[in-house]
């Protein structure tokens, strides 16, 4: 190997071990995070707040966590919002990533549906699920509407603005060579579309665990907005707050995965 190559070679690996290097530290503080913020909830429901009735410390909601996963009832809820909220997310991420590339490909598909996305993004939904209750029943199949509602236009908007901000200067040049649409959209529309197309569906996670929650509480079996109103009405705040944390963790676990999912998919992207 010559000298030209071998400084080529360490001036790459460089930055590779200076991101390895500092990977430790990046989730050393996010954890160094998590549990100050846990001490300090402690302490402020233990020596500030001592009546559980208004707030719960962080030891009694694990405590409460724990009795409602051994008595099944917390797997009961959390199975019955995981379907509602998967059925709802997938079916919105498929008609969302379709309506954007239409929108983006073509003008006549822009102008007939933009009226009604920037309608139905600004109409309050949530306020729409006692509606799509009384249309549907309170099974399942209201609270995915109200999650497709609202995960369905985050989609849509990133994936049509990550389309059209495509080098126009780089499209023309790969067409002067000959590129044909197909191979246009797959080798650079398409990537570059996939950072916010990627966010937008990260946007969505936490809408539909939103929608989940407050179509449950309008009328539901189960589900952790179930558990959450049970627990409200009995004035149960451990309770209460142990749905909210699993609520949390699963959004703060789903988020994470869609990290890892664009590290792999679009590695020039910055952390």
């Amino acid at each position: 190997m010559s000298s030209a190559e071998q400084i080529e070679v360490q001036e790459t690996a460089q930055p590779q071990e200076h991101r390895s290097a500092r990977l430790p530290r990046f989730y050393f503080a996010g954890l160094l995070s998590v549990l100050g913020g846990l001490l300090l909830w402690e302490l402020v429901s233990r020596f500030l707040v001592a009546n559980t009735l208004f707030l719960a410390a962080p030891s009694q909601i694990f405590t409460a966590i724990m009795a409602l996963a051994r008595s099944g009832e917390l797997w009961r809820h959390m199975s019955v919002s995981a379907i509602e909220f998967a059925l709802g997310y997938v079916i919105a991420s498929v008609l969302g990533v379709i309506i954007g590339f239409a929108m983006a490909e073509s003008p006549t598909a822009k102008r007939a549906l933009q009226p009604w996305i920037s309608g139905l993004y600004a109409t309050p939904t949530i306020a729409l699920a006692p509606l799509f209750i009384l249309w549907l029943g309170i099974g399942i199949w209201s609270k995915v509407l109200v999650v497709i509602f609202l995960v369905l236009f985050p989609v849509t908007i990133n994936t049509e603005a990550g389309l059209r901000t495509t080098s126009e200067r780089l499209i023309e040049m790969l067409r002067s060579f000959g590129a044909t649409p197909r191979q246009i959209f797959f080798k650079v529309s398409l990537p570059s579309a996939v950072p916010f197309i990627l966010a937008g569906l990260k946007l969505g996670i936490g809408r539909g665990l939103i929608g989940v929650v407050v179509a449950e509480l309008f009328g539901s079996r189960a589900g952790l907005g179930r558990l959450i109103a049970q627990s409200a009405d009995a004035f149960n705040m451990p309770e209460l707050f142990a749905g909210v944390v699993v609520l949390a963790v699963a959004g703060i676990v789903l988020t994470a995965g869609f990290g890892w999912i664009e590290k792999r998919l679009v590695p020039w992207t910055k952390d």
